[in-house]
């Protein structure tokens, strides 16, 4: 048998690097969920500072917000949403605020404004949730960060569903974030503070992401390069099904 030697007709085109710029977009649901978070704080100091504490160091707002695992079997869904607006100290906001801040802006230009906000909550619903099939009769929290671990783990897929695409930018930033959560789980053994919530953020918002978050390719004709994404819609309804569903059915189970 002749072999036929390398020749430009037949050789396989060397991998060429190409600039492409990454979507511009004004995180405005970020900023628009911190201010909000921020306002409703506002509105607990205020309500302590008019009408005093309702209870055991716990505002009005929280009294009608936070998750309390008895409310919530009484009926009082909302309680599953509700406490990632509420928070419990000054430090406690800022950290939580100042995490939204360093993760959803860059996520929210990755995700696009709907997809990123539907992230966001369904975090914060799965935490929740997670954390009071976990607390027993008497569990209570407040904060957005059920929420915000939901963001980290979405991180994580999008960057591992790109990982061709940003080469060591992506093993860079998903070691960066598992370190995140690794430091910060470790933390969450201290008393006090809502671990379960968190682990159960991170859950949902991985399985909203791994089926969700944006899949790039690049394409078009030279110099003219740019970025689509080919995630179809029902992937994005499977990943959002998938969350409630799963933590809904827990939810009730822990009602029952």
């Amino acid at each position: 048998m002749n072999e036929i030697p390398a020749s430009p007709l037949n050789a396989e085109p060397a991998p060429q690097t190409v600039r492409v710029a990454l979507p511009s977009l004004v995180p405005t649901v970020t900023y628009a969920i911190i201010g909000f978070t921020v306002l409703i704080y506002v509105l607990q100091l205020l309500s302590v500072a008019v009408l005093g504490y309702a209870v055991n160091q716990v505002d009005w707002l929280e009294v009608y917000g936070a998750r309390f695992n008895a409310a919530i079997r009484a009926g009082e869904l909302w309680r599953f949403i509700t406490p990632v607006f509420l928070h419990g100290s000054v430090p406690h906001i800022f950290f939580n605020m100042y995490a939204l801040l360093s993760i959803g802006t860059l996520l929210e230009k990755h995700f696009g404004h709907g997809r990123f906000a539907l992230l966001y909550f369904l975090g914060g619903f799965a935490g929740n949730v997670f954390s009071f099939l976990l607390t027993g009769e008497n569990g209570y929290s407040v904060g957005a960060s059920t929420a915000v671990f939901g963001l980290i783990a979405a991180e994580v897929a999008f960057f591992y569903h790109n990982r061709k695409l940003f080469g060591s930018q992506a093993k860079q930033a998903i070691s960066n974030a598992v370190f995140i959560i690794a430091v910060n789980l470790f933390i969450g053994l201290t008393p006090g503070i809502d671990n379960w919530g968190h682990v159960g953020g991170m859950l949902g918002g991985a399985i909203f992401a791994w089926f969700a978050s944006p899949r790039w390719e690049v394409t078009g004709i030279s110099p003219n390069f740019y970025l689509e994404d080919t995630r179809e819609f029902r992937e994005m309804v499977l990943g959002a099904g998938l969350v409630i569903i799963v933590f809904g059915v827990l939810a009730v189970w822990g009602m029952i």
